[in-house]
């Protein structure tokens, strides 16, 4: 092999700029997705499943960002037993606890791996670093240079939309106005504001595992020689914290002070040695505190909390959080509490974190998903048009995923619409908050369309048991005191009935996940109880069957381990029928007499919808702070 052949295959679309000896590879795609956390996972998803030709650079080896094995932060959101999240995240929490029954984390990385390589019109580069942008005039963004690793290559990426998920705001390099640090009283109204503006923000984490083990297998920790010494004398403003059970060591945090860019390496090297010196003290205590534990993990990379933030047409603030985000854009929700770390993390003599209280749910407008100024620019994650304050609340996972859907399908209706992004908001907004919608997202305040072959007097609702009709009522999911679900047991079925046969392209189920439950990566092992490995309540296997004009059933599919709450059946042709039944065959507990439920099934054409309607919003709970991010 000759290692100073750079020459490209014949095939290739790569040429050689001049002065460099790597070689470049051209590529073009209708959405790029830059960053591949939750966030940027869930937007290039929801890009290429609206049949858009979509790239996803991410500069790790893993997808999943701060919750992929690499990092281990727990993926919260929402408060409330009913709040949680759905959509893809949704979709992929139910694929790790299918495929992942262990719950490892290396499994994890490749059950979201297994989720983008998997997907139609998705071209999935890791390891592949966004270092320029080049720009088509100040307003939009041509093409993105990316640095691939373990190709030793350059990767020339020219696109329509590019979606920055980043957290850190790489494509700021286009001159989008973004912003830094924590804003003044005065320029925002907020009551938390700070008096002055600065530069300081929340700090990074590098996270510990521990497992239990019995008692007298314990042996001291030798600390290494590099590590923080540290005693009850250290930090004990910390003291509390430093027990072995019950966290993941979130509060292990430093650099809020300095740059999380620029300082990135120093402050990985002072928080390796924080971390060490900490699990020394914890584990070798002469009150027997870390005895019945074992290191089982150490990150290397620190998770991070926030740095650049960009400014959109609208930049969210306290204010529209705390009176619950109303707002006609809204594209996805919120209910975390703001959740604000002092800048200094460990070497704060007061609380670690301050929790101010925030509705759960609360909207988030679009208009905070994309640039003021680069027409062709979205971004999601942490890194969105919202004030220091608000983001303290935004930033978590289970937020950050529903605003990377959110954003995903927005560039890819203005692909398709050869629209810029303050176009979708003015001219194509009903239909993107259909879409998401009708991709299980929810939007607080909407009611989802149901189609006009599904609804009432059009259609005639049957079922073996109980009231189907709240399967069409375009909620779905429980809401205060009503629960807008039919329960049956195996056995049991729903039908449809028209008059005269009717043509139906596809048939979408919405099943109860139970989104009360638990479905986050564990902080420790063993754990304490061992997880549901699918939810009791979610249909397993059932089958749909077809009516013909003459009266006979045909079974047209039968599904089976299903593992999913968005259900989605196209048939290879649309189907004439004069009904249409759903027969539950089994759900995921082996007791028969376990409830199994539905929250939606209609029946129609793709995109074929009622227009956009009003609905109470839900009481929200006041977010109180408990496991914190």
């Amino acid at each position: 092999m000759n290692l100073n052949d750079t020459s490209c295959p014949p095939d290739s679309a790569c040429t050689l700029p001049p002065g460099s000896s790597a070689p470049e590879i051209r590529l073009q795609t209708q959405v790029c997705v830059v960053g591949g956390g939750m966030a940027g996972l869930c937007a290039a998803l929801a890009s290429a499943r609206m049949g858009v030709k979509t790239l996803l650079l991410q500069d790790r080896p893993v997808l999943g960002g701060n919750a992929s094995s690499e990092v281990r932060m727990w993926i919260c959101g929402a408060h409330g037993p009913h709040n949680k999240e759905t959509g893809i995240l949704e979709e992929l929490q139910l694929a790790n606890h299918f495929g992942n029954e262990t719950l490892n984390y290396p499994m994890w990385d490749h059950v979201l791996y297994g989720a983008a390589h998997a997907q139609d019109g998705l071209d999935l580069h890791l390891n592949a670093a966004v270092c320029e942008v080049h720009m088509d005039g100040p307003e939009r963004i041509r093409a993105v240079r990316a640095w691939h690793l373990t190709r030793q290559c350059w990767l020339h990426v020219e696109a329509e939309a590019f979606l920055d998920c980043s957290g850190d705001s790489v494509l700021r390099l286009s001159g989008a106005p973004c912003r830094w640090g924590r804003e003044a009283k005065s320029a925002t109204g907020e009551a938390q504001a700070r008096e002055t503006a600065d530069r300081r923000t929340m700090g990074n984490t590098i996270l510990i595992q521990l497992r239990k083990i019995d008692a007298e297998d314990h042996r001291p920790f030798r600390v290494p020689s590099w590590a923080l010494p540290v005693d009850a004398q250290t930090f004990p403003h910390r003291e509390a914290n430093m027990k072995p059970t019950g966290h993941n060591f979130w509060w292990l945090e430093l650099g809020g002070m300095d740059d999380t860019l620029a300082d990135a390496d120093q402050l990985r090297d002072r928080l390796l040695a924080l971390a060490y010196g900490v699990w020394g003290y914890i584990k070798n205590h002469p009150d027997g505190r870390g005895h019945e534990w074992e290191l089982e993990w150490i990150g290397s990379l620190p998770g991070k909390r926030e740095n650049v933030r960009y400014e959109g047409d609208h930049i969210l603030a306290q204010e529209d959080i705390e009176s619950g985000g109303r707002f006609p854009d809204i594209i996805a929700h919120g209910g975390w509490t703001m959740d604000d770390h002092p800048p200094e993390g460990m070497m704060h003599a007061g609380t670690d974190t301050t929790h101010y209280p925030a509705p759960s749910p609360y909207g988030i407008p679009y208009r905070a998903l994309y640039s003021r100024v680069v027409k062709n620019l979205w971004f999601a994650g942490r890194n969105i048009s919202a004030t220091h304050m608000a983001m303290s609340s935004t930033r978590v996972m289970g937020t950050t995923s529903t605003l990377g859907q959110a954003a995903g399908t927005a560039a890819a209706i203005a692909v398709q619409k050869s629209c810029d992004n303050r176009e979708v908001y003015t001219h194509h907004l009903e239909r993107l908050q259909r879409s998401l919608l009708d991709q299980d997202q929810w939007l607080p305040g909407c009611l989802r369309p149901v189609p006009r072959i599904s609804r009432p007097g059009t259609a005639t609702f049957s079922a073996s048991a109980g009231d189907p009709e709240v399967l069409r009522s375009g909620y779905d999911r429980p809401l205060g005191d009503d629960n807008h679900r039919w329960d049956a047991k195996a056995g049991d079925w729903v039908a449809y009935a028209w008059d005269a046969p009717v043509e139906i392209e596809r048939v979408r189920i919405i099943a109860d996940s139970r989104l009360q439950d638990v479905k986050r990566m564990p902080c420790q092992y063993p754990q304490k109880s061992r997880p549901l490995h699918m939810p009791p309540n979610l249909p397993r296997d059932f089958r749909i069957e077809v009516e013909g004009a003459s009266g006979e059933w045909t079974l047209a599919t039968r599904v089976v381990d299903n593992h999913r709450r968005l259900i989605v059946w196209k048939p290879s042709e649309p189907l004439q029928a004069k009904g249409l039944r759903l027969v539950i065959e089994r759900g995921w507990d082996e007791d028969p007499a376990r409830r199994i439920s539905l929250f939606a099934f209609d029946v129609g054409l793709p995109g074929e919808t009622g227009p956009l309607e009003a609905c109470d919003w839900p009481q929200a709970r006041q977010a109180k702070g408990g496991l914190t991010a």
